[in-house]
Parts: C-alpha cells; structure tokens; sequence
C-alpha cells in the first residue's frame, strides 16, 4: 500500500507534518506529481502555500503496523 506523507516547510531545518494519505487509486495513469499536490491541498486548504509543501511517497506492507495499548 503507497502513503504520501505532506510537509511544510517551515523555518530553518524545520518541517512540519500536515498529514498522511492513503493511495486509493487503481489506475496509476490518474496518479501524477501534479494530482497527488492537489489532494494534499484539500488537507490544508488556501492557509498553506502549495510552493512550500512537498510529499513523500512511503510503501507499506500490510501486517507491518502495530497498535500500542
């Protein structure tokens, strides 16, 4: 499963989580730099310039996550 985690870049050597999504998209064609900034966009709104946010694309197994009591 594919996760893009958003960032801001904040101050000097500081960036700041905006948050994690999901890849629910089947067809790779749809996915592009371009649409996966835009769907980050939603997260924030017009409060963040979308020149200071970046993404990571991180691959999770399934299995691999575990819930603390």
């Amino acid at each position: 499963m594919v996760t893009y985690e958003f960032y801001l870049n904040g101050d000097i050597k500081k960036f700041h989580l905006l948050g994690i999504l999901y890849e629910r998209r089947k067809n790779e064609v749809r996915i592009s730099y371009r649409s996966i900034m835009n769907w980050g966009k939603l997260i924030v709104g017009d409060y963040v310039d979308i020149n200071n946010m970046y993404f990571i694309e991180i691959e999770v197994q399934e299995g691999t996550l575990t819930r603390s009591s």
